[in-house]
């Protein structure tokens, strides 16, 4: 996992061996050695490449691409959960990772927006109920 998840982001931003043992502050040896899975960097140097890469040290280390519909790993606060089925009523179960990650319970009220050019946003009814207020909030702050 993680010297594949190594190897596909150096490649994406074009970056060789070199200019990425440069980046952490290793040698190109190490990173290759990383990259075969003959050895595994410290956790300061996951951190770094975590930073680097703009993706969470465990996606870094644990995303798998199968799992993901094979789509590479997502940069940090962004999630592929999978792929749903719609129901003949419309109906559709999300992925208990986007409930956990999301903090979702039976009996919560959802809000379901929706952008014809880019497709539909699912969000808390208490997390737009928050964002209302503090839009209210600020605006009253300005007015006066």
């Amino acid at each position: 996992m993680f010297a594949d998840n190594l190897i596909e982001m150096r490649k994406y931003r074009n970056w060789s061996q070199e200019e990425l043992a440069e980046k952490i502050g290793v040698s190109r040896q190490t990173l290759s050695k990383y990259e075969t899975g003959e050895s595994l960097p410290d956790i300061e140097k996951c951190r770094l490449l975590a930073d680097l890469f703009g993706v969470t040290v465990d996606d870094l280390i644990r995303y798998e691409k199968s799992e993901s519909m094979g789509l590479s790993v997502p940069p940090k606060g962004k999630y592929i959960f999978g792929m749903v089925k719609v129901g003949e009523k419309g109906q559709i179960i999300i992925p208990a990772k986007a409930r956990k990650v999301f903090d979702i319970h039976a009996g919560d009220h959802l809000i379901v927006l929706g952008d014809e050019m880019q497709g539909i946003a699912i969000i808390k009814e208490n997390a737009l109920l928050d964002l209302f207020h503090a839009i209210r909030s600020n605006m009253t702050e300005k007015a006066d």
